[in-house]
């Protein structure tokens, strides 16, 4: 009887937080635990992370048993660079309830929205809309094959969930390790969509140029940029490409837009595509994704059938509206990558200082670092380990919100000091594991049970 019940920890309900116990629950009830991979405990501090909150405002975030913590983690996975529950989105959507938000008459704000968004980006003429990143990834994908006549699409980045994008990892499983998804297996994906979607590496103009020469390339789908920016007049090589060549050139900018540009970061560069999908900071936590487009592409829509019932809800037009009109008004993408360069400078001076080397990688306004050691991810859990006590969301990446005042961001790396000499120590031969109160977190997109 000991054997087999060896494994259960006694008195364990009585150390866990409301939170911890509500997420060992919600694993019997839902795969994974939940809906959002990169929302789940163990990719923090299993066993340990509060996993539920009550209550967001601002920067600061209150879990389950009352306990308040200041966000200087992922921020609802970059979706509040207006803090959460911003006073005028919140009012917006609050009367948006009171009017109703369904009918069988079609909401307003969609038009306006969809003039807004096309007055921002003078390229695209036309817009539709969804609620999540992964729906917009997939309706810019059908347009654009529908427009082109073609199936095969070249890949750069991180594009969602779907079949379309996961077809990558069909041919070889390493197909996509090189896009933010190592070891994650597409199975549920049909294998008729073999050969249909082909990865290509970010700044190698030459591994994209293979492609197009050896396939019958439709779209080109890209991110903007993520860890680094262009080199070598990279975007308009494969702008001019994607011209010659009669391609469909798309702009993932669903985590991008708004964050250093008022709009889609191409602004910036000065590269026009032929769609560009936005989602994340456009609600300001509602939800909400748009799909734009020039003309002759995002026509082709009527060539197939592309709907949902809840992509006709009225609140997250609303709340986009309002939080356009309050980005606009407070420059809010200036003060996040002020914020966001300012947090990876000190990232950098503590690490020195600690006698650390670490990567910084990411926007400014999606920041993070790396402790370059073989135990870089017990670190990572280290670190979350110390500042949760602490009263702060802490990870390896920050995504600041206008909220993240000067004092608010003092104060963290006063807390984060002292992890960072912890750090140290271990490099210097403690053992890493003597300083952990539970397993080392998850990394990347892999399996958990």
């Amino acid at each position: 009887m000991f054997k087999e019940n060896e494994h259960i920890q006694q008195n364990e309900g009585a150390e866990l937080g409301t939170g911890q116990r509500l997420w060992k629950r919600a694993k019997q009830l839902i795969p994974g635990g939940n809906m959002l991979l990169s929302k789940r405990a163990e990719m923090f501090l299993p066993d340990q992370w509060p996993a539920y909150f009550s209550k967001a405002k601002g920067c600061k975030v209150w879990d389950l048993d009352g306990k308040e913590y200041i966000d200087m983690c992922i921020m609802g996975i970059g979706t509040n660079t207006l803090g959460y529950g911003h006073p005028e989105v919140d009012d917006a959507v609050r009367a948006t309830v009171d009017a109703g938000n369904m009918s069988t008459f079609n909401c307003p704000e969609e038009v306006y929205l969809a003039e807004k968004l096309v007055e921002m980006h003078p390229w695209a003429d036309m817009v539709r809309f969804a609620r999540s990143g992964g729906e917009a990834n997939a309706i810019a994908i059908r347009i654009a094959r529908a427009a082109t006549g073609k199936s095969k699409v070249a890949v750069c980045g991180y594009h969602g969930w779907h079949d379309w994008y996961l077809a990558a990892n069909l041919a070889d499983e390493g197909g996509l390790a090189g896009h933010l998804l190592p070891g994650l297996e597409p199975n549920g994906v049909p294998q008729g969509l073999h050969g249909t979607v082909l990865p290509f590496n970010y700044n190698r103009f030459d591994e994209l140029e293979a492609l197009v020469n050896v396939h019958d390339i439709g779209v080109i789908k890209m991110e903007v940029c993520r860890n680094e920016g262009p080199k070598d007049n990279f975007l308009q090589k494969v702008r001019d490409l994607a011209t010659a060549k009669g391609i469909v050139l798309v702009f993932d900018e669903c985590s991008s837009g708004f964050r250093q540009s008022f709009g889609g970061l191409h602004k910036i560069y000065g590269v026009e595509p032929d769609m560009a999908m936005f989602g994340k900071t456009l609600g300001n936590g509602y939800a909400i994704t748009a799909i734009l487009g020039i003309r002759e592409v995002m026509e082709a829509a009527q060539t197939t059938f592309i709907s949902s019932t809840f992509w006709t809800e009225r609140i997250g037009p609303t709340a986009a509206l309002k939080t356009l009109e309050v980005m606009e008004r407070t420059r809010s993408w200036e003060k996040i990558t002020a914020t966001g360069i300012d947090v990876k400078r000190r990232w950098a001076e503590l690490a020195q200082a600690s006698g650390l080397e670490i990567d910084l990688w990411g926007l400014p306004a999606l920041a993070g670092f790396t402790i370059k050691s073989e135990n870089s991810l017990s670190y990572k859990t280290l670190i979350t380990q110390e500042m949760l006590p602490k009263g702060y969301l802490a990870s390896n990446i920050f995504y600041p919100c206008i909220d993240h005042s000067g004092s608010v961001v003092d104060a963290y790396f006063d807390a984060l000091k002292p992890v960072f000499s912890l750090i140290r120590e271990c490099e210097d031969g403690r053992p890493v594991e003597s300083l952990l109160k539970g397993p080392v977190c998850h990394a990347g997109f892999k399996r958990l049970n």
